[in-house]
């Protein structure tokens, strides 16, 4: 059972914005590229380990504080007698280690995601004891890529190779688990300390006027050029959208981008660029949120 699903960060989700609305600088288009393939990476390990989902409970992305330090588990899973922590990894290449330092075939120095694994392990079962539970942890670095390969890799370390992950996962799938109501009890518990704002976000400096107004299309990110009473087409790739929906997604983007500014009609019209009258925009707004004020002054909250 799923706890708590993935969801696309909100940083991820700016940076796409941004990228789309007015292009990114080399090093934060680099970072948006990162962001976007950590995600799909942790989405694959998703859909790979839905066979385990029967008598375990699983959460994605939790952010925990233990003692006032900040730490980030990509997956947690809870079984009867063992709680893994998942460090997912979707690296794409040849890499190399020396000692406790990690290269690129390059030579360029990355992080050692193995210090990563061992420093969430502890802080999460610290924080476990805490919470009165003694369930053992066992934490696993899994590199979900085909592509990757690791030249002198550790060994007695908890890694998982892409070429390893399916006997791993049936070897797990193999072990017993059945739940009892401690077992959610802690699921809650760790989930009602999870933070929801991410400090600290990685965002390059951007104002409204800089942006590319209009609607762009959910699946190639092209803009909008051609639409109808009831819907929008893409004309790059021929992805089909309903009207309403086109612009109650573009109204969240502008609300993300800008969460201090107020929704309104001009606004979203100007925004969305569309080419239908205003009142369609108003209609929208007007029946999806609610409308605080009259007349020019008037705005529209969720």
């Amino acid at each position: 059972m799923i706890m708590k699903p993935r969801e696309e960060s909100l940083e991820l989700k700016i940076m796409r914005s941004l990228l789309i609305r007015m292009g990114l600088p080399g090093p934060d288009e680099l970072y948006y590229l990162n962001l976007k393939q950590g995600f799909e990476g942790e989405s694959e390990f998703d859909d790979r380990i839905v066979p385990l989902l029967d008598g375990r409970l699983v959460i994605n992305d939790l952010l925990l504080e233990h003692h006032n330090t900040l730490f980030q588990i990509d997956s947690l899973m809870i079984s009867t007698k063992s709680i893994y922590l998942f460090e997912v990894k979707n690296y794409c290449g040849d890499f190399y280690v020396d000692g406790e330092r990690w290269y690129s075939i390059a030579g360029n120095e990355i992080k050692n995601p193995l210090l990563q694994v061992q420093r969430n392990e502890s802080l999460l079962r610290r924080l476990l004891q805490d919470l009165g539970c003694n369930i053992p942890v066992e934490a696993y670095l899994i590199f979900v890529n085909p592509e990757f390969h690791l030249y002198q890799a550790p060994l007695n370390q908890n890694i998982i190779f892409p070429t390893q992950l399916n006997r791993f996962l049936e070897n797990t799938k193999k072990k017993t688990s059945r739940l009892q109501g401690n077992h959610k009890k802690i699921a809650e518990q760790l989930l009602s300390l999870h933070l929801t704002e991410t400090p600290n976000f990685r965002l390059p400096d951007y104002r409204y006027e800089q942006l590319k107004k209009g609607i762009y299309c959910p699946s190639c990110f092209g803009f909008y050029q051609q639409n109808t009473r009831l819907y929008f087409f893409c004309a790059k790739c021929g992805e089909k959208e309903d009207y309403e929906t086109a612009v109650l997604r573009s109204v969240q983007e502008f609300k993300l981008l800008f969460p201090d500014d107020k929704i309104t009609t001009n606004q979203i019209h100007e925004w969305c660029k569309i080419t239908k009258e205003k009142k369609s925009t108003r209609k929208i707004l007007y029946k999806n949120y609610k409308q605080v004020g009259h007349g020019k002054s008037s705005y529209y909250v969720k």
